[in-house]
C-alpha cells in the first residue's frame, strides 16, 4: 500500500514527515523488535518518497535509540520505553502547581504591555489595559519541554517582580496577591514550531507542539491570569477521567504532566 507524503505546502521537510510517521508507527508496536523493518527500498515506495529522504529519517531515528541499524542484518524497531506511572492528583491546577516546583524555569522577558484585542476579550479588560506580560521556557532534568507566555492585570502582577517568577510557579505568586486561582478553563490544539520558538524548544522549525490557552479565575469569577502554552508532544501529555451520569459525560478528574525524561 502506497502512502505518499509529499505535500508542497507543508512547511515540514519531507524527510522529516517521514520520520514522524515511522516515530508513531514503531511507538505503536508495528514492527516487533526481534523482526527486521522494511528497508529502505520497500519503505521509499510505501511513502512514496526517495531513498535518500528514507534514509534520512532513519538516521534521526537510530540518533533516538528507536532503530538499531545493523550492516548486512537489517533495522530493527526500539519502541520507547512506557511512561513512568504518574501520580493521581485532584485537578488540573493542583496538578500544574506541582508540576512547577518539580521543572526548571527560565524567563526571557517580563515587562507591562497595552493589552491587545484579543488578549483584552480573554482577560475581559479594556482594550488597551496595562497588563504584566511574562516569556518562560520550563525544563526537565535539562530538557526545555514547555513555551509559555502569561498575561496578568497590572494590579495583580504589580505584587511580585521579574526575580519571582524566575524562581517560583505563578500559581504560587498570584495566591500570595490575593489572587486565589479556584477555576481553569482551557482551548487545546495544535501549532507548528517558528523560528523563535523551535530552537527554544530544541526542535525543528515546523514541528507539531501541543498548543493550550488557559484562562484562570479566583473565586468571584475574575479572569487573573491568561496564559498560551506550547508544549513538546513527546515529552508532555494532558489526560481526562470522564464519568456518564444520567446520560451525560462529565469530566472527574483532568491531569497534566511532563516526562520525567524526553520520551524519545
Amino acid at each position: 500500500m502506497t502512502s505518499a507524503v509529499a505535500d508542497q505546502g507543508d512547511p515540514l521537510p519531507l524527510y522529516h514527515r517521514v520520520y514522524l510517521l515511522l516515530r508513531q508507527q514503531i511507538a505503536d508496536g508495528a514492527w516487533p523488535p526481534d523482526v527486521s523493518m522494511p528497508g529502505e527500498h520497500e519503505l521509499a515506495e510505501t511513502h512514496g518518497v526517495s531513498r535518500i529522504t528514507v534514509r534520512r529519517a532513519l538516521q534521526r531515528l537510530e540518533q533516538e535509540g528507536l532503530v538499531l541499524r545493523r550492516r548486512g542484518a537489517g533495522t530493527y524497531a526500539r519502541p520507547p520505553k512506557p511512561p513512568k506511572q504518574r501520580e493521581n492528583l485532584r485537578g488540573l491546577l493542583a496538578n500544574l502547581l506541582t508540576m512547577g516546583l518539580r521543572t526548571k524555569v527560565a524567563l526571557l522577558s517580563f515587562d507591562y504591555v497595552p493589552a491587545s484585542p484579543e488578549i483584552a476579550a480573554a482577560l475581559e479588560r479594556p482594550v488597551g489595559s496595562v497588563v504584566q506580560r511574562s516569556v518562560r521556557i520550563r525544563s526537565v532534568k535539562g530538557t526545555p519541554f514547555s513555551h509559555l507566555t502569561a498575561w496578568v492585570p497590572q494590579e495583580v502582577g504589580h505584587s511580585f517582580r521579574a526575580q519571582d517568577l524566575a524562581s517560583r510557579p505563578l500559581l504560587h505568586l498570584l495566591e500570595e496577591a490575593g489572587a486565589n486561582p479556584v477555576r481553569a478553563e482551557q482551548v487545546i490544539s495544535a501549532r507548528l514550531a517558528d523560528a523563535t520558538v523551535a530552537p527554544l524548544l530544541r526542535v525543528e522549525v515546523g514541528s507539531a507542539l501541543l498548543w493550550v490557552r488557559r484562562q484562570v479565575r479566583d473565586a468571584s469569577g475574575r479572569v487573573i491570569e491568561v496564559i498560551e502554552a506550547l508544549y513538546r508532544p513527546d515529552m508532555y501529555e494532558y489526560q481526562i477521567a470522564m464519568v456518564r451520569e444520567d446520560g451525560v459525560w462529565d469530566v472527574q478528574r483532568e491531569s497534566a504532566d511532563a516526562e520525567a525524561e524526553p520520551a524519545v
